[in-house]
C-alpha cells in the first residue's frame, strides 16, 4: 500500500508552484516590456530615417530649384550679351557712318579755301577732288590731286583731315610716293604735299614742316596756310 501524502505537503506543493508560476509571469513580463522598448526604438529610428529622407528628398529638390534658377540665369546672361554684341555692333557701324559723314563734311568746308589757296597761291589750273584710280591691277585714293601745265608744271596732292593724327601724316607721304606710279603722265611735273586739317597738335605741325610739306589750318571758318612765304617745301618728284 502506499503512503498517504500528507495535507501540509500538498499545500507546500502549491505554494512553490505559486511561487514559480508568478516568478515566470514577472520574467515574461520584463521581457514584453523588453520587446516594447525595443520596438519603440525601432519604431523612433524609423521615424528618424523617413524624417531623413525626406529633408535629404527636400534638398535634392531644393537643389535641383537652384540648377534650374543657375540655368536661367545663364540663359538670361548669354541673351543679354547677344544683345550687347549686336548694340556694340550697330554702334560702331553708326561711328563709322559719323566718321565719314564728319570726314566728308571737313573735305566739303575745306575743298573752297584749297581750292583758293592752290589757285591765288600756287598758282594751279587743274583740281580733281576724291581721286581714285586703278593702273597696273593696283588702286589708291587721293583727297585732291591738282597740277598746272606749261611753263609752271606743277602738282600737288592734298590731304584733308578733321583731326590729324601720326597715320595721317603718313598717309600723304605715303601717296605722295605713289603718284608717279598711278599718274606718269606728271612725271615731269614738281611734286608737292598739302597737309590740312581742323586740329593740328604742335609736334605734327613740326614734323609736318620738317619732312617738306605744306600745311593748312582752318582760321575764321577758312583754311589757311601754316607755313611762311620764304617756306621751302620739299620736291617729292626729285631724286631724294
Amino acid at each position: 500500500m502506499s503512503t498517504p501524502i500528507a495535507l501540509e505537503d500538498i499545500w507546500q506543493l502549491f505554494r512553490e508552484t505559486d511561487r514559480l508560476l508568478k516568478e515566470q509571469g514577472r520574467e515574461t513580463d520584463r521581457k514584453l516590456q523588453e520587446l516594447a522598448a525595443a520596438g519603440q526604438e525601432t519604431d523612433r529610428q524609423l521615424q528618424e530615417l523617413a524624417a531623413a529622407g525626406q529633408e535629404t528628398d527636400r534638398r535634392f529638390q531644393e537643389t535641383d530649384r537652384r540648377f534650374q534658377e543657375t540655368d536661367r540665369r545663364f540663359q538670361e546672361t548669354d541673351r543679354q550679351l547677344r544683345q550687347t554684341d549686336r548694340m556694340v555692333r550697330e554702334l560702331k557701324q553708326q561711328i563709322g557712318g559719323l566718321g565719314n559723314k564728319f570726314g566728308s563734311f571737313t573735305e566739303g568746308l575745306a575743298l573752297p579755301s584749297i581750292e583758293k589757296i592752290l589757285r591765288e597761291r600756287f598758282r594751279i589750273e587743274v583740281i580733281t577732288p576724291r581721286v581714285r584710280i586703278r593702273r597696273h591691277g593696283e588702286s589708291a585714293e587721293f583727297d585732291v590731286v591738282a597740277w598746272s601745265n606749261g611753263a609752271h608744271n606743277i602738282a600737288f596732292v592734298v590731304e584733308i583731315k578733321s583731326h590729324l593724327r601720326e597715320e595721317g601724316l603718313q598717309q600723304l607721304l605715303d601717296s605722295l610716293a605713289q603718284f608717279a606710279h598711278f599718274f606718269p603722265e606728271h612725271a615731269d611735273k614738281k611734286l608737292y604735299g598739302l597737309l590740312a586739317a581742323v586740329d593740328i597738335p604742335e609736334a605734327l605741325l613740326q614734323r609736318a614742316a620738317a619732312a617738306g610739306l605744306y600745311v593748312a589750318r582752318i582760321e575764321d571758318e577758312h583754311f589757311e596756310l601754316l607755313t611762311p612765304v620764304d617756306f621751302v617745301a620739299r620736291d617729292f618728284a626729285a631724286a631724294p
